[in-house]
Order: structure tokens, then sequence, then C-alpha cells
């Protein structure tokens, strides 16, 4: 090991009081490799905040690395703002000692005279979004590691336009954290003497219930229209924050026959039954698809542990339950939204839709269609967020109608500034009952959309990447990515666009985009989140099968490149 690494593990041995993590450092001792992958690095800070493994380290997130980053935190907000305008609004969800770094953080704003608003109970990220901007906050903390498996928490911070802090503000941020010493500089109070202060406050009750509120505005359905919403659905919180938002919102719009997934029903960071809960994925799927099996379920619905994705399943033509993608449902959704709009008059001038890069194309023609503007940003929905922040610079905030991203997030109105899976679980279901009620099944309605517009696969692979030298490899990798590279499984490359070099107007970002013969695609970028290198490839094809074949073909290609 070098001197540093070396250096920061002794110190952490003499400063550290926390039994738990005392013991985890006691554990690392003449283990060069776990004391390595602890302390090679600080924990990355960025657009995203920062993400980790659980545990002892600098490297890690645990209750010095959160309290640093607090400080950081409070240090740029009282730079920046008035000290009346001093606040920032706190949630967190059901991830192993979320609630800990919650209230840590509110002790260490409360501490440096910030004032911290912090949800009683456990709340979706949207909820957190709609705080900041409701209270009128300078700042916004979500503690969580989203679909992350369950040795993960993370720590998302936002700015006061309720969206997931620019790039800007995040090295600003990162530099007043790089500035703070871990067991010098962390202005600490207690919880308790917070509360009392009145510094620190529990989140209204009115917050909460308006943006209920605001769920049920996004309606597409009118008193005229005619639907049977007592459609059976089955919902699985993974665990997580979803239980009680998305079964009031679905409640009181009339969807009732809901039947909970008992065992992924209350929040639990272990996650049982779903060690990876993403909804992105069959595995965690797959109780939920049970429990819809057994109640002969019309539509199934998961959210992942901050409720900001939403999966679903539907039975097909022999009965099966079959998963739909991020993709296919952001489609679905798209459709649905512009069509009720035009039908029901209530389509903006001048409308906007905004999707990912990576989000399939298709989307555009179907935009399109209806006379709509999309709008295509990196990847993340933060961008998503800076699109309708733009629009209501602009006073067109209303002219933003819908968002979306392949992995799963959406969001139908600008009273958040974050995919929003409650808005999303909600609107799923008024389009199952509505096309239900016509005798349309989303399935139908999926090949109708592929038949007017054409045939597209897009199909996400990931490759993880741990440690100091997964890290490094991933760097390495995504230089090979820019070589001179002619084709894929035969097929040409027409033109590699680097979004390093800040393309069309959008910030640098390590993502490779490959445009190819056939309006096919490779997208290739670490992930912002994980450790991990993802690539998208995108085939426009006559039909599914010659899709396959060619998306197979690709992908097989591709592995050479990561291996």
């Amino acid at each position: 090991m070098n001197e540093v690494i070396t250096k920061r593990y002794e110190t952490w041995l003499a400063e550290v009081t926390d039994a738990e993590l005392a013991a985890d450092l006691a554990a690392m001792k003449g283990k060069e490799d776990l004391i390595e992958d602890a302390f090679f690095r600080e924990l990355e800070f960025g657009t995203g905040g920062m993400r980790g493994v659980l545990g002892a380290g600098t490297n890690r997130m645990n209750i010095y690395t959160v309290a640093r980053a607090a400080q950081g935190l409070a240090n740029y907000v009282v730079a920046n703002f008035a000290e009346k305008d001093r606040s920032i609004a706190i949630s967190y969800d059901s991830r192993i000692h979320s609630f800990d770094f919650a209230r840590i953080s509110a002790a260490v704003f409360a501490a440096n005279g910030v004032h911290a608003y912090i949800y009683q109970q456990l709340m979706p990220t949207p909820c957190l979004s709609f705080a900041v901007r409701a209270l009128k906050c300078a700042a916004g903390v979500m503690v969580t590691a989203s679909h992350n498996p369950s040795k993960y928490n993370g720590y998302k911070v936002y700015g006061s336009d309720g969206c997931q802090i620019t790039t800007e503000a995040a090295d600003i941020i990162l530099g007043a954290i790089e500035s703070v010493d871990t067991f010098r500089d962390v202005k600490k109070v207690t919880f308790e003497q917070g509360l009392e202060g009145g510094l620190i406050e529990w989140t209204p009750d009115w917050v909460y219930n308006d943006f209920v509120a605001a769920v049920h505005g996004q309606s597409m359905l009118t008193e005229a229209d005619k639907v049977d919403k007592n459609v059976a659905i089955v919902y699985s919180p993974l665990n997580g924050t979803g239980l009680k938002p998305v079964t009031r919102t679905l409640s009181e719009s009339g969807f009732t026959n809901i039947t909970v997934v008992r065992e992924q029903e209350k929040p639990d960071g272990h996650f049982p039954t779903c060690p990876y809960p993403n909804p992105e994925i069959r595995e965690a799927m797959q109780l939920g698809m049970e429990y819809a099996e057994r109640e002969n379920a019309d539509l199934l619905l998961a959210t992942d542990p901050d409720c900001d994705r939403v999966g679903i399943a539907v039975r097909d033509e022999k009965g099966e339950y079959v998963l739909l993608t991020g993709n296919q449902t952001g489609l679905l959704l798209l459709d649905f939204v512009c069509s009720r709009r035009v039908a029901t008059g209530r389509m903006p001038e001048r409308p906007v839709a905004v999707k990912t890069i990576v989000s399939m194309d298709l989307a555009t023609r179907i935009a399109e269609h209806y006379g709509v503007e999309m709008r295509d940003v990196l990847t993340g929905f933060k961008f998503i967020g800076e699109q309708i922040a733009l629009l209501e610079k602009e006073g067109r905030e209303d002219a933003y109608i819908f968002g979306f991203e392949e992995s799963y997030g959406y969001l139908s109105g600008s009273y958040v500034r974050d995919k929003d899976a409650v808005d999303a679980s909600f609107l799923i279901c008024e389009m199952f009952a509505w096309y239900k009620s016509q005798g349309i099944s989303l399935l139908d309605k999926l090949n109708a959309i592929y038949a007017e517009y054409g045939y597209c696969l897009n199909n996400t692979h990931s490759y993880a990447f741990d440690g100091a030298a997964g890290f490094e490899k991933m760097k390495g990798i995504m230089q090979s990515f820019r070589g001179e590279i002619k084709a894929f499984a035969g097929i040409p490359v027409l033109e590699c666009l680097d979004y390093a070099k800040g393309l069309n107007g959008l910030p640098k970002s390590d993502v490779l985009k490959f445009r190819m013969e056939g309006n096919c695609s490779v997208v290739v970028r670490p992930s912002g989140t994980e450790p991990k290198l993802k690539a998208y490839i995108s085939v426009s094809a006559p039909d599914r099968e010659a899709a396959e074949k060619i998306e197979a073909a690709i992908a097989k290609d591709l592995e050479k490149y990561f291996a």
C-alpha cells in the first residue's frame, strides 16, 4: 500500500469511536486489499451526490463521510444564500442507516445555523424534490442508494429548484467538502438539541398532502370518461418507501382492488426477498409475478426503494405475465398522455417532451405525430428537470407534458423535478383501465405503436468492475472505445459522438454514441451511481425476430471490449 492509504487507515483507527465502524477497522488489520479498497480514495461526489458500500473508510458510506458531506453542503449554503433562506429539506428511504444519516445531516446543518426540515417517516425521492420547492429551501438531501443492493447507501443533493444539483454546483460543493477535515472541522449538535432549538423541524404534514394532490392533478381522465377502475392490481414497494403514497394515491382515485406483496410490504433495508431491489430486473419482480398469477391480477406494479422508478407486468394473449421494459412503458405513457391531452383539449401551445439520449428514439416519432417537440438530454433525470426549469424561466412551465428515461423513470408534470414512481404508477393504472374499457390490452397498444411507427428494440448491458483495480479498468475500457472503430457486428459506424466534448449544447459527459447504418446505435458510458459500465444497443428492423438477431450480434461483438 502507498503511504497515503496507510496514513488514512491509521488516522481512522485512532479517531473513530463508533463501535460498529471500529470493529470494521480492526477486522481490516493486516489485510492490505481490504484497507486499500476502503481508503484508496474519498467517496466520489458529483451531480448524483455520492453513493457507496456501507462500512468504515473514506470510500465507504458511514456516519463520518456523511457528516463531512453535510458540513461541506452547509458551508456551500452559508456562503451562497442569505440567512433567511438557509434551509435544507431532508428525506430518507428504508436502507440500512438511512434514518441515522438523515439525523446526522440535520444535526450538522443545525450546528451551522442552517434550518433543517426532515420527514418524520421515510418518504420517496419525489417527495423530497417537492418539499424543497414547497418549503422554499436552498437545498435538499435524499438519503438513498435507489435500486442498489442492500450493502449500499447514498446521499443525493438537490438544488433550490428541486432538481438534482448541476455540474457547476456539484463542483463547488465538492470543493467545500474537500476542505473539511473529517475529524476536526465538522460542527455538531445532537439531533435533540436541534429540535429543541428550532433549527431542526419535522416536515409539516401539508407538504406530503399537497404532493399527493399534485399527483392527482396529473390525471388524464375526465368525469365524462366511462372507465372501470376495478382492475385487479398487485403492487410491491420492494420493502421501500412507496407503500403509503402509491396505495393512497391509487385508492383515492378509485383504484381500490389492490393486493400488496406481503413479503415486500414493510420497509426493510436488507431486502430479504429481492437482494437487488431494481424493477428493471426479473428477479426483483418475480415474487410480484407469482402473486399476480395467484390473484389472477390484471396488472403488476413494483417501485424501487426510494420510489422514483416503477416496473410493470401485464398478461399476454396466453394469460402469461410479461414484463415491459422502461422504454416500452415510456412509449405507451407518452402516446397516452399526448392522445388524451388532444382528446380533452389540454394540449398546451408548443408542447415539449424530454427523453435521455439512451432512451428509445421511436419516442421522437410519436412526439412529432402529435406536434410535440422532443428534446434529447444526457443520461440522468436531472437533465430532464433542468429542461423543465428552462421552460419555467421562459414562462412556459405548462408546455412540459412528459419526460422519461429507459431506466424506468417517468414524470408527467412540473410539480417535482425528478422522476416520480407515484405519478407513474397512477398514470399506468389510468392508462391500463382506459384501454381495457375499449377492449385493448397494453400489449395490443404497444403492437399498434410498432405497426404505425416501425419496430425498434433497445437493450441495456451492464458490466461490473469492483474495487480500485476495477475503477482503473473502467477508465481504460472507455479509452479503448475512443479508438477508431469502423463497425460493430459488421454494421458500419457512421459517426462517433463523444459527449466528453460537450456536444449539442449539452454539458460535458463521459458518454460515447456510435451511430450505425440502418438506424442502429450503441451508447457506452460509466454508470453515475454504480461501479459499472453500461452499453445501450438500439436496433431498428422490420420485426422483433430480425431486431433480436441483430442486437445479439452487436452485443456479442461488444464483449471483447469489456473482457
